[in-house]
């Protein structure tokens, strides 16, 4: 995963990320559980791909279910991967499941 995707070890440090970032956030929440870790590994690729196409209107933020429990509440989270785009704290648009880049800039197409 390129270096322009944040790696939050825990909510405060995810809530830091959203409060600091002026521009919108790409919010991938990710697992760790069997079923979750191939899926994921894709998606790791395709975000790191769009957090480097759209490095100066995009901040990407890849959440660890388990490390940040209150942010995937917050959001509505069931499953891994996930994603939320966040204007000023506020989801604009979500996804879920395995996205190709195609569908991913679909989701940020209208907010981006």
């Amino acid at each position: 995963m390129t270096k322009r995707v944040h790696r939050p070890r825990e909510d405060a440090e995810f809530d830091f990320i959203l409060k600091m970032s002026r521009i919108p956030v790409l919010a991938y929440f990710a697992g760790s559980w069997p079923k979750a870790i191939e899926p994921c590994r894709v998606m790791d690729l395709v975000v790191g791909g769009i957090a480097d196409e759209y490095a100066d209107r995009l901040t990407a933020v890849r959440a660890d279910i388990t490390r940040c429990p209150a942010a995937t509440a917050r959001y509505g989270i069931t499953g891994a991967p996930s994603y939320v785009l966040l204007k000023e704290g506020e989801a604009v648009a979500q996804g879920a499941g395995p996205m190709s880049t195609t569908e991913v800039r679909e989701l940020l197409a209208s907010h981006v």
